[in-house]
């Protein structure tokens, strides 16, 4: 019998953020698993999906360092999380949580 092999072509999150309602459904998904890493990595997705190179600069880094803080594994600073954010176009806003996800540790 011969053996089957499945291929798989390459998922990049980035190709499906085509339109500004896929980046907004897209953060708005990852803004509800509070994990700092995940948005960081999103926000490095949303950044491939536009253009790195002139992010890197109107943030004021250098494209590696941008895809390092932006790839999970770094841990970029609220400042830079912020101004990738703006020159992205975006505005990370707050909201109160409902009483029922309010969680006391």
């Amino acid at each position: 019998m011969a053996s089957r092999h499945a291929t798989f072509s390459h998922y990049d999150t980035a190709d499906y953020l085509q339109t500004e309602k896929d980046v907004v459904a897209y953060l708005e998904a990852v803004m509800e698993e509070n994990d700092s890493a995940l948005l960081a990595t999103a926000l490095g997705d949303i950044a491939r999906a536009r253009n790195m190179s002139q992010l890197a600069k109107e943030v004021g880094m250098s494209r590696e360092g941008l895809y390092k803080a932006l790839s999970g594994e770094g841990n970029p600073a609220f400042s830079t999380i912020s101004k990738v954010a703006n020159a992205l176009g975006l505005r990370l806003t707050v909201e109160p949580l409902s009483q029922s996800e309010i969680t006391v540790e």
